[in-house]
C-alpha cells in the first residue's frame, strides 16, 4: 500500500500575511475558501513539490509559528538560498551538523558552512515565516538507494 504525504497543515496567526509570503517565494496558490462557519483553507505548494501546506482559520488548535523542522529538499542549497532571500526570506547561512549526516534540534550543533565532503543530505540552511514556523532546506544531490 502506498501512503503519500499529500498536505502538512502549519498554524499561522494571520492568514493573508501568510498567503502573501509564501505566494511571494513561489509558492503556487492552489486553493483559498471560507466555508460559512468562518473555516478557511489556503492551500500552497512548493515549487516541485507533490506535497502542499495548509493554513487557515479554525484549521488547528496548534499555537502560530509551532512548527519545527519543516524540511524542502533542494539539489543547490547555496542557490535555494539566494532565491529565497531574493524573494524576501531570511535565511541563515549555510550549515551542516557537527554530529553527523543530520541535523540536531534548533542551532544545536551547527556548524557554518556545507558539509565538509559535499555529500546529499549533509548541507542545510534554514528561515522562518512571519508566524516563526521553521522551515529547513536541505541539499540532497543523489538520494540514497530505496529513496
Amino acid at each position: 500500500m502506498d501512503l503519500k504525504l499529500e498536505v502538512v497543515v502549519i498554524p499561522v496567526g494571520d492568514v493573508d500575511r501568510a498567503k502573501a509570503f509564501y505566494q511571494g517565494l513561489g509558492f503556487r496558490l492552489d486553493a483559498d475558501f471560507t466555508a460559512d462557519d468562518g473555516l478557511r483553507v489556503v492551500q500552497v505548494t512548493p515549487p516541485g513539490s507533490a506535497a502542499s501546506v495548509i493554513f487557515g482559520t479554525r484549521l488547528t488548535t496548534a499555537a502560530p509559528g509551532s512548527a519545527r523542522g519543516l524540511h524542502l529538499v533542494v539539489f543547490d542549497v547555496e542557490k535555494a538560498r539566494e532565491e529565497l532571500i531574493a524573494h524576501g526570506a531570511d535565511v541563515t547561512e549555510v550549515f551542516h551538523d557537527a554530529g553527523g549526516i543530520f541535523h540536531h534540534a534548533g542551532t544545536e550543533a551547527r556548524v557554518s558552512g556545507p558539509h565538509p565532503t559535499a555529500q546529499s543530505y549533509g548541507s542545510f540552511a534554514a528561515f522562518n515565516d512571519p508566524d516563526g514556523n521553521e522551515w529547513i532546506l536541505q541539499q540532497v544531490q543523489q538520494k540514497l538507494p530505496g529513496r
